[in-house]
């Protein structure tokens, strides 16, 4: 059996392991990344059909990368948010010139974004790109943390790191492994996503509109499109998809409303099962867990990939100053920092997207009420809307150096 030495293996090829690879360029590091598909934008399953929602935060991340060059050309700015309640009157609204910034986030497309990371990686100085290689054992010693994985000429290697990230997804393999124990939570509900075309323009704005049924976003695309996310319960899911595009388009009107007219078109759907997951340990000796490894969330609010994109900005900022004081990046001492870091964060958004979920479907008619309440009350409240915008944006509490336009490696 073949044996590599890494300083850093990142098992997970994504959209969150790749970043992190690349925030980690110019470190003088040994990197080996890790993922079973092919890393090219047809085969990996993380560059699909989604659009994602990047909070400036992360938009700043990207920048600092020389990622945003690659994106801005196909991205599309969100200058407001219009959030509402079917069936009730009133609305909340966020605008970017109340928060003196260009846009509150963008949209992007999965594949975009993919594509921009995949031009990048061949580029990497000391990255060893191990794709398609299937990760069979990780076993964590004092000295290292060992994997063994079987590349695509079948060859079996062990593969030893000081430092062991695991940016795999949901269903990750490497905590499954270790034992790492995840609390998870499956809402009945699935998300069916799509693109579409609204009548009346967009104007860059991203609606947010609660229903008995669950809620409905869109946000904004070139060409006027709009990217949808319509939750339905788990038992209307086959229906919702069985329906043609009329139909389709039907349902959606009467989920979201007028705003934008009659749809006049819509694209290819896909189902997704929406359920929270949150990893017990984010970091323990020799292993960071970071990602949907770490936190799997609702996609109300957008708030999922962005989460993992600040867990990317500070493991990489905690190894860069550990790798320059000459301390081992995979001790626990300074993996503690990464996790102590994360911890305020993750809590506050997963608390966040969970309780808008559950107080929006909530039928009884005191929570209806509080929550009408608090809408109206939110539109009216500018230091509310103000600390909620933070928070929706990415920039709330201890911003890692990347997200707020500072390199690493300077």
């Amino acid at each position: 059996m073949m044996q590599t030495d890494y300083d850093l293996l990142i098992i997970g090829g994504g959209l969150v392991g790749a970043s992190l690879a690349c925030a980690l360029d110019g470190l003088d590091l040994r990197i080996g990344l890790v993922d079973a598909a092919p890393l090219t934008v047809s085969a990996h399953p993380s560059y699909d059909d989604r659009t994602l929602a990047l909070a400036q935060g992360t938009q700043r991340i990207f920048q600092t990368l020389d990622l945003w060059e690659a994106l801005v050309a196909t991205a599309t700015s969100i200058e407001r948010i219009h959030i509402s309640e079917r069936g009730v009157p009133g609305f909340a609204h966020l605008d970017c010139r109340d928060e003196g910034v260009e846009a509150l986030g963008y949209v992007a497309e999965a594949r975009q974004v993919g594509a921009a990371l995949l031009a990048k990686l061949p580029k990497l100085r000391g990255v060893d790109l191990l794709c398609p290689a299937r990760l069979k054992t990780v076993v964590i010693r004092p000295e290292a943390a060992c994997a063994t994985v079987r590349l695509s000429d079948h060859r079996t290697v062990e593969l030893r790191t000081r430092l062991l990230v695991a940016a795999d997804g949901a269903q990750s393999p490497v905590r499954e492994q270790l034992g790492i124990a995840a609390l998870r939570w499956d809402y009945g509900q699935q998300a069916v996503i799509a693109n579409v075309t609204p009548t009346l323009p967009h104007q860059q704005v991203a609606y947010e509109r609660f229903t008995e049924e669950g809620p409905v976003a869109l946000l904004p695309m070139s060409e006027n499109r709009c990217a949808v996310v319509c939750t339905v319960n788990d038992a209307a899911a086959a229906a919702a998809m069985a329906l043609g595009d009329a139909g389709f388009m039907a349902l959606l009107h009467d989920r979201f409303g007028d705003r934008l007219g009659p749809f006049l078109r819509v694209g290819r759907r896909q189902a997704y099962p929406l359920f929270l997951l949150k990893a017990r340990e984010h970091a323990r000796q020799r292993v960071a867990i970071i990602g949907n490894a770490a936190h799997t969330l609702h996609p109300i609010a957008g708030q999922g990939f962005n989460l993992g994109m600040r867990d990317v900005a500070a493991l990489a900022e905690v190894v860069a100053e550990a790798w320059r004081g000459g301390e081992d990046i995979g001790d626990l001492k300074v993996l503690g920092r990464y996790a102590d870091w994360r911890r305020w964060d993750q809590r506050q958004t997963i608390a966040f997207t969970d309780a808008l979920n559950r107080v929006f479907a909530n039928p009884l008619w005191p929570v209806r009420a509080a929550r009408r309440l608090g809408l109206l009350a939110f539109d009216v409240l500018p230091p509310v809307k103000h600390e909620f915008a933070r928070q929706t944006m990415g920039l709330y509490g201890r911003l890692p150096k990347l997200a707020r336009g500072l390199a690493l490696t300077a």
